[in-house]
Formats: structure tokens, C-alpha cells, sequence
């Protein structure tokens, strides 16, 4: 019913690896979460594309897949539900760990009954130097599964899948572990080429087509030799092969399958008047086995609308160093600003302000229509008490009016860039801003709201909402 990725706006270039160690490194960039991005956050950013495409319909469940989660023990899924402002009733849960936890979350909700938001992330770390630290990448993506309703909104028709699985051993990483790590290559590679060929038969069987009347085919996997081998012994036709973004994001892991299939649909809808409905789509995953699911687009995708698709993504990137990279990853310690470290959050006044911290939801008077960030008993206009109705404004855009830059306070990247916005709409709010490089801010400069970390305290993490640069006005964009 709707599909969105996101990709962390800052993008390493390979080859500053190489110039800083003497080795390491390659062409191209990998894209790379910022210092207050986790999966969690990665994920609310891809959920909230998907669902702002479709406004119109609440999903009945939330699954959350990772190989690198902001909590064990903790469910994340909660906190991306709490960041949507998804009823209670809705259940939210982890699919987590393994890198093939994303694809089996898409699979089992393919399977289900009613709609269901399948979200992934991932960010992919490696020891300095090494082929992960290189070729991985960080990213979101989220796809809203769902039976056709009445007015035929499935813009991508499940046909069927196919599935091969096998235990051994290609890469690993115990829990507290920060780097994965890896079998002899060569082992890999024949372990996936065969499961990928017998899982891509299956499919094509379990769905009556043959390899060369796939339009479109997505190879992913962790095992980049074993990808580039697949495809040679799959029997798909001359251009039909999609780019797996290694050049541009990097492997995503968990996510990787979402994101890519999120750009694929994009792309379609794009062209949907050259190329007509009724593509055939195959998407294979190789991870501890593989998968291999095929749709079909259908008229549906014409009026499919992505707020922000990934291929403006991938280009609106802007350049991160070396050395910020590795100290965002924990790999490097820096002297941290003289000031105290925070506090850690408190868990009982975070759950009383949940509808604030986590969905960014203010309130209106009702007499007056003046719109209060934080939510307010009081009025500022004729002093009402307690007549106001909650007003969400994690969707509304604003304009700066007035910034500071602030090289002394706590920040596990200084320095810190605060701003005065004033939101379309009604409301003033003092905010961070994130995605932003010293000097490069300008009052009345455009802004929007993204989900965020903001310190790390006792383990706890304490999320927040902080404004960005808007760089692209979305489609079909409303105010409160």
C-alpha cells in the first residue's frame, strides 16, 4: 500500500579512509547516521514517509526489524509507535538480531490478515580500515502491507516468494560485540549462489512465471561476491537488474531489502506512463539462506505520491569527516566540553509527557486558536484554563527566526545550533537544529521536524524531536 526509505543525510567518502590509515577505503560514499541517529530514529524518519503518503490509513500492527537495536530486553518498537502517535491499540513489536529478521517481517505480514507496518533499520559498523566499515551504510525503511480496499489501493500486488535455508557459518557477532565477523569469503559465496538459484526457482514456480518475464530484480545481501554471482545464474534479461545503492548508501543490512524495493516503486511511478502497470518485480535477499519475493505493480501506483523519494535522498546527501565519523561510532574518544554530563531521564515524568517528547504534540485553545509548544493548562491568549484540544505538529514546517551558536554547553558533537521557529500555522518553538553545518544557517531559512536522540544517560536513551533544513518542500504538504 505505500513504501518510503530514508537515508541519514551525511555521506563518508570511501577513499578519506585510505588518506587517513594508508589503507582501506574504496570508491564512492556510504552513507552514515548522525550522532544523535539510532535505529529507532532511522526508522520513525522511513515510517513517517510511508504513512504520510497514506494519510488515510492506520495500520493494525508495527514490526520493528534490526540487527543493531537501541535496547535489548526493551522493546523499540514502542518507541516508534509512540513517535506515530499509533493508538494503544495497536501492538508493536521487535523482530531483531539477525540481518535476515527484516525479510521474514515482510514475509510473515505478507501472510496476515489486515495491514501491518513493517519498519527496518540498521547501522552498520566495522573495526577501522575494514571491508564492513567500508561497503556497510545506514538507512531506514518502512513498507505498509495490506489487503486491496475498496478503491484498490495496493500499488504493488504480492504474486508470491520463495525461500531456501541452511545453517552455517558466514558472519557472526555476539552479543556487546560491535563488529561483525566474517568466514573465508570463497565458503560464502558458494553457500549463497546455490540457495539463492534454488530459492529463486521456487519462487518462479510457486508463481507461474519465468526469470526473464521479471521486469525489475533486486539482489541484496551482506555477501557482495555472492550478489555479483547470483545474478549470472538467474536467467534475467539484459537491463533488468536494479543498482543495490553500494556506491551511494552502502549495505544496510536489515534495512536493505525495504529500501531498495522503496526506491524500485518510486522509480515505477515515476515512469508509469512510458513503462504501463502490471511489472513484475523480483526482490532476493541473501542472509543465512535466501528469499526471493515477487510482485506486481498496479494501476494503484499512479496515484502513489512519495513525500521524499530515495533517490532525493541519496543526492541531497552533504560530506561527513573521517575523524567525526569515527568519533560518532565510538571508535575514537574526544575531549567532551567542560560542562557536566546530563542526567539520566526519568521514566515516570517521560511516560506523563509521552504525546510531547515522543509525538511532538502541543495544544490549541480552543477559544483563542493560540497553539502553545509545550502543551499548556493556560491560555497566553484570555487566560483559559484547561479548554484546549492536542494538536500534532511533528508534520508542520516553520521558518527560523532568530539562531545562536553554542560552542560551550554538552554535546557529544559540538557545537550545538539552537533556533527560534515559528510554525506554518500558529506557534514559536526554542529547538536544536540537526543536519546543519556551522555557518551555513540564515534567519528565514526553512525548517522541518525529525526524531531524534538526544543523550545517552545510565543507558538510557532520551529521544526528542529537533528541527532540520528543509531542503525539499514536500508534496501535498499541509499545515496545522
Amino acid at each position: 500500500m505505500s513504501a518510503a526509505g530514508y537515508v541519514p543525510y551525511r555521506r563518508l567518502d570511501r577513499a578519506e579512509i585510505n588518506r587517513f590509515f594508508g589503507t582501506g577505503g574504496g570508491k564512492g560514499t556510504r552513507a552514515v547516521a548522525s550522532h544523535d541517529e539510532d535505529t529507532s530514529t532511522l526508522g520513525v524518519e522511513a515510517a513517517r514517509l510511508a504513512l504520510r503518503a497514506r494519510p488515510d490509513l492506520e495500520p493494525g500492527a508495527l514490526w520493528f526489524a534490526t540487527s543493531t537495536p537501541a535496547y535489548l530486553d526493551k522493546t523499540n518498537a514502542t518507541v516508534l509507535h509512540a513517535a506515530l502517535r499509533l493508538p494503544s491499540a495497536v501492538p508493536a513489536f521487535d523482530f531483531g538480531g539477525a540481518l535476515r529478521s527484516g525479510a521474514g517481517a515482510l514475509q510473515a505480514a505478507l501472510t496476515n490478515a489486515g495491514a501491518v507496518l513493517v519498519v527496518s533499520a540498521d547501522t552498520r559498523n566495522g573495526l577501522a580500515t575494514s571491508g564492513d566499515e567500508s561497503i556497510g551504510g545506514d538507512a531506514g525503511a518502512a513498507i505498509l502491507v495490506g489487503d486491496d480496499g475498496p478503491g484498490g489501493d495496493v500499488i504493488a500486488e504480492w504474486l508470491g516468494s520463495g525461500s531456501a535455508t541452511d545453517e552455517f557459518l558466514d558472519r557472526w557477532r555476539i552479543p556487546g560485540e560491535q563488529r561483525s565477523k566474517l568466514w573465508e569469503e570463497r565458503f560464502g559465496e558458494t553457500r549463497y549462489l546455490a540457495l539463492g538459484r534454488e530459492a529463486w526457482e521456487r519462487a518462479l514456480k510457486n508463481v507461474g512465471v519465468a526469470g526473464d518475464e521479471v521486469d525489475q530484480v533486486i539482489i541484496t545481501g551482506m555477501h557482495s561476491r555472492a550478489n555479483k554471482a547470483l545474478v549470472r545464474h538467474l536467467g534475467i534479461r539484459e537491463g533488468a537488474l536494479r543498482d543495490d545503492l553500494a556506491g551511494t548508501v552502502g549495505q544496510s543490512g536489515t534495512a536493505h531489502p525495504g529500501l531498495l524495493l522503496a526506491g524500485v516503486l518510486e522509480e515505477e511511478a515515476g515512469r508509469i506512463d512510458d513503462v504501463g502497470t502490471e511489472r513484475v518485480i523480483a526482490l532476493v535477499h541473501l542472509a543465512d539462506g535466501a528469499d526471493v519475493f515477487l510482485f506486481r505493480t498496479t494501476d494503484a501506483l499512479r496515484s502513489f505520491q512519495p513525500p521524499r523519494t530515495v533517490a532525493a535522498q541519496v543526492r541531497d546527501g552533504a560530506p561527513v569527516s573521517y575523524g567525526k565519523f569515527l568519533s560518532w561510532r565510538n571508535m575514537v574518544d574526544l575531549e567532551p566540553p567542560r560542562r557536566p554530563e546530563p542526567q539520566r531521564v526519568s521514566s515516570s515524568a517521560a511516560w506523563r509527557s509521552e504525546a510531547w517528547k515522543f509525538g511532538f504534540v502541543g495544544s490549541r485553545d480552543r477559544t483563542s486558536g493560540a497553539v502553545h509548544l509545550p502543551p499548556a493548562r493556560v491560555s497566553m491568549k484570555g487566560g483559559a484554563t484547561d479548554d484546549m484540544e492536542p494538536l500534532p505538529m511533528a508534520d508542520a514546517n516553520g521558518t527560523v527566526v532568530t539562531f545562536t551558536v553554542d560552542r560551550m554547553v554538552y554535546s557529544p558533537s559540538p557545537p550545538v545550533v539552537f533556533a527560534v521557529v515559528d510554525f506554518d500555522g500558529g506557534g514559536r518553538f526554542p529547538v536544536e537544529l540537526t543536519d546543519v553545518d556551522d555557518g551555513s544557517l540564515s534567519i528565514g531559512d526553512r525548517v522541518e521536524m525529525t526524531f531524534r536522540r538526544l543523550f545517552t544517560a545510565d543507558g538510557i536513551h532520551d529521544y526528542f524531536w529537533k528541527a532540520k533544513p528543509l531542503r525539499t518542500e514536500r508534496k501535498g504538504e499541509s499545515t496545522p
